[in-house]
C-alpha cells in the first residue's frame, strides 16, 4: 500500500509551495525584483509574475529597473515571460506590461537570439493580431 507515501509526497509538496509563496511575498515587499520574478516564473505562475511586473512599473524609476532585470533573467526565463506575455497582450489591462516587456526584449536580445526561443514563431503570430 503505497497511499501513505504518496500522501505524505503531496503533502511535502503543498508545504513546499506555501514556502515558496510566503519567499515570494517577502521578496516583493523588500523590492528584490529580480528574484521576484525568477521565482514566480519558476513557479509557472504568469498572474504572479504580472503581478511582479506591475509592482516594478510602480517605481519611480520603474521602466528602467524592469528592463535591468527582464536583461538579466536566464533564457528559459524570458521564454516563459514570453509565453506569458502572449496572452497578457490579449488584455487591455495587462497589455502595456506585456508591450513593455516586448519592447525590451527586442531591444536586447538579438533577431537570430530570439529565433532560438521556443514557441517564438507562435509567440510572434499570436502577438502581432494585437500589437
Amino acid at each position: 500500500d503505497v497511499t501513505e507515501i504518496e500522501e505524505k509526497e503531496a503533502q511535502a509538496k503543498e508545504e513546499e509551495q506555501i514556502i515558496k509563496e510566503q519567499e515570494l511575498s517577502n521578496l516583493l515587499h523588500e523590492k528584490r525584483y529580480l528574484k521576484a520574478l525568477g521565482l514566480a516564473i519558476s513557479l509557472d505562475r504568469p498572474h504572479t509574475v504580472l503581478n511582479v511586473v506591475k509592482a516594478i512599473l510602480k517605481e519611480s524609476d520603474g521602466r528602467k529597473q524592469l528592463e535591468e532585470n527582464v536583461v538579466r533573467l536566464r533564457k528559459d526565463q524570458k521564454e516563459a515571460v514570453l509565453s506569458f506575455l502572449v496572452t497578457w497582450n490579449t488584455n487591455s489591462r495587462n497589455c502595456h506590461e506585456a508591450q513593455a516587456i516586448l519592447e525590451i526584449l527586442l531591444k536586447h536580445e538579438a533577431p537570430e537570439k530570439l529565433l532560438q526561443y521556443s514557441g517564438i514563431k507562435a509567440a510572434v503570430e499570436s502577438l502581432l493580431p494585437y500589437t
